[in-house]
């Protein structure tokens, strides 16, 4: 039973990573902008929900609200401060060292705020969870709330971005800007709607990591954001299902890694599987292949 305990567990990491891919994915087929603050966002709805419970004694429930809330706003207000002035930038290098900056400033802004000492956070989910198999197999509340919680994330926003106007006219921009203004497609808001969603899904995705591994500082979210951005090349960037399928599979690889190799090696192999799998499929594992016209 020890290798389906260690799948479960690998399959809950892995969904708090495709939760996060999705908002690096939806941001890169949107925008095409790679949002290097994401990671620290989720560090930052962590802190507002355990501040919304410790402090003003809300309950897990209008405590993540909150978080999601502060990160949605928090999302749009980058975008339009740091983003937006670069989106006809020469070079996309522009944008990326303006991403980088962000992230140090969110990360440094916590430290003056919270200090470095780690802080216990408070899981949102009291339910104990199930025992299988006679007992040797428990699977706690936690890990399938996150398993459940990405699920349902993935089909909303397929969903969305298939039936819904803003969703058409989130593909449409991806597809070309200009025509899609010329279209009377109101770009700005709809690019600002992206970093609204992603970073309310890097807020969901905070809480249910802290929820799992309850130990929350300012660089909380630096190593989560990064293995979610390999999740999202790995299933192929700007692909909904791509960033799911990514973020599962780097999930059980991180957790098998350590269990059956070395717990020191883990964070290695998950990158060396994305060289390999780059090496064989450089658009990721649902990525399409883009013909440009020169």
């Amino acid at each position: 039973m020890s290798f389906i305990s260690y799948l479960v567990n690998g399959l809950s990491l892995g969904s708090v990573y495709a939760i996060i891919a999705l908002g690096y994915t939806m941001v890169y087929g949107i925008a095409k902008m790679l949002n290097f603050a994401h990671g620290d966002i989720i560090m930052v709805g962590a802190y507002i929900a355990l501040l919304s419970m410790t402090q003003a004694g809300m309950p897990p429930a209008a405590a993540v609200l909150a978080a999601v809330v502060v990160c949605t706003v928090l999302g749009v207000v980058i975008e339009r401060i740091a983003y937006k002035p670069l989106r006809n930038a020469s070079s996309s290098l522009a944008v990326l060292i303006t991403a980088i900056g962000v992230s140090y400033l969110l990360q440094n802004l916590a430290l003056l705020i919270f200090g470095a000492n780690p802080q216990t956070f408070s899981s949102v989910i009291t339910w104990k969870g199930i025992t299988l198999a006679g007992g040797s197999l428990s699977i706690s509340g936690v890990t399938i709330v996150t398993i459940a919680v990405c699920i349902v994330i993935m089909i909303a926003l397929v969903a969305f971005v298939q039936k819904t106007k803003p969703g058409q006219a989130m593909r449409a921009v991806s597809e070309d800007k200009g025509a899609a203004q010329l279209m009377g497609i109101n770009v700005n808001g709809t690019i600002a709607l992206t970093f609204a969603i992603g970073s309310a899904l890097a807020a969901i995705a905070g809480v249910l990591l802290c929820s799992a591994y309850p130990s929350l500082t300012p660089y909380t979210g630096a190593m989560p954001g990064i293995k979610a951005f390999v999740a999202a090349v790995f299933g192929g960037i700007g692909s909904i299902q791509g960033a799911f399928i990514g973020g599962l599979l780097l999930g059980i690889i991180e957790i098998l890694g350590r269990a059956y190799i070395s717990s020191q090696m883990a964070d290695a192999l998950v990158f060396a599987v994305l060289i390999i799998v780059l090496l064989v499929k450089p658009t990721g594992l649902l990525g399409k292949q883009i013909q440009e016209k020169v």
